[in-house]
């Protein structure tokens, strides 16, 4: 076995880079085009206007997903992932606390909403390998 074997090659970590950068430009285009979703799940703990959320939010996604994207960024986009998928866990629990008080919500919604909560940690998990193997190319 070659004696750096165990060392992420740059291609290695692209894959999953572009994965998430798949994930979350989408979903970053989708603040500025469907905003009152996304209004609705920010926290209502949170001082001002939940449209700025919405759109700061949205611009975050969008950048971090840029810089998944780019080789020479990856590093910290993997890190920007990372932090950004822990700072939209309010809006998720908020979602999922919504949908659980929501009579008209079906089975399947409440259970959804649930259960995409502890989804979050694998995100989390798989942008800070994105980061090591950009740093380690």
């Amino acid at each position: 076995m070659a004696e750096n074997a165990h060392v992420p090659t740059r291609a290695a970590g692209r894959r999953p880079a572009l994965a998430i950068a798949a994930l979350l430009f989408p979903m970053g285009i989708l603040h500025f085009v469907a905003p009152k979703f996304f209004d609705g799940i920010v926290p209502r703990a949170l001082p001002g206007e939940a449209r700025n959320y919405t759109y700061a939010s949205g611009v975050a996604e969008i950048g971090v997903a840029a810089a998944l994207a780019i080789p020479r960024t990856r590093g910290l986009g993997g890190r920007l992932a990372a932090l950004l998928f822990i700072a939209v866990l309010p809006a998720n629990v908020q979602m999922a606390v919504d949908t659980l008080g929501n009579k008209k919500a079906s089975q399947l919604m409440k259970i959804g909403t649930v259960l995409r909560l502890p989804l979050q940690v694998p995100l989390i998990i798989q942008a800070l390998k994105v980061s090591r193997s950009a740093r380690n190319s």
